[in-house]
């Protein structure tokens, strides 16, 4: 069975939170939507909000969440108004570390005057032979007061975590951000299932026609796409 296997030093076990499925993580903002509102939309259905939008909570739910591993917090420094990231001082390991500004160019746009961090990763992360992964800024988590790189890495090689590059985008002087936040979202794939073809071009008579049609039904039939037209949980053959 092919499967995904998340490491971390033994003294650490246990007492980090550990990673979890995506779909364990929706925000709040999400989860607390009403999938409808009191409304119907241009085409006389029910007015749906972005709870009804399974291509959304897809998306999300996709791969494993790492999370952070140790309470953070910020405060600003009352002489020179800078502000300033804290941990508990008995920590086996700080859990933030800085990237020199030039190496994002932070001279010049678009990241000019800003200080790259990282998030430090306890967690390994091992895949089968042939496999890759994005570690992604966790999506669609807007309430996060960072923003993270993106990178993708070959973990069915690499022996050492992947931590976390960040920009620090909260404009509130003192803010917690507890143990077990989304840190990074790590989503694998097989690097030969890869698609390295692509076609561009018009389309003909009949799949403008058929376009036409699918559009029609969109608007005039309730949850067309998730009776017809989605298949994200179809298993395979051999299941």
């Amino acid at each position: 069975m092919t499967k995904i296997e998340f490491l971390c030093p033994p003294g650490l076990l246990g007492h980090i939170p550990a990673p979890q499925p995506a779909a364990k993580f929706l925000p709040e903002w999400f989860r607390d939507l009403d999938r409808e509102m009191d409304m119907k939309d241009a085409h006389g259905l029910p007015g749906l909000t972005v709870r009804a939008c399974l291509p959304v909570a897809d998306v999300m739910a996709q791969g494993w969440i790492i999370p952070t591993p140790f309470d953070i917090w910020t405060v600003v420094d009352p002489q020179t108004r800078a502000m300033e990231f804290r941990w508990a001082a008995d920590l086996p390991f700080a859990p933030i570390d800085a990237h020199h500004p030039d190496q994002i160019g932070a001279q010049y746009p678009p990241f000019e005057g800003a200080q790259p961090l990282k998030l430090i990763n306890p967690w390994r992360v091992v895949l089968p032979p042939g496999w890759s992964a994005s570690f992604l800024h966790p999506i669609n988590h807007f309430e996060l007061p960072f923003a993270a790189f993106n990178g993708t890495v070959d973990c069915d090689a690499l022996d050492v975590p992947v931590n976390v590059p960040f920009l620090w985008t909260s404009t509130r002087g003192a803010l917690r951000m507890p143990a077990g936040t989304p840190m990074v979202q790590v989503i694998p794939f097989e690097r030969a299932a890869q698609m390295r073809q692509s076609e561009v071009r018009a389309e003909t008579a009949e799949e403008q026609a058929r376009r036409q049609a699918a559009n029609t039904r969109k608007h005039s039939e309730e949850s067309v796409y998730a009776r017809e037209w989605r298949r994200r949980h179809e298993k395979s053959p051999a299941g």
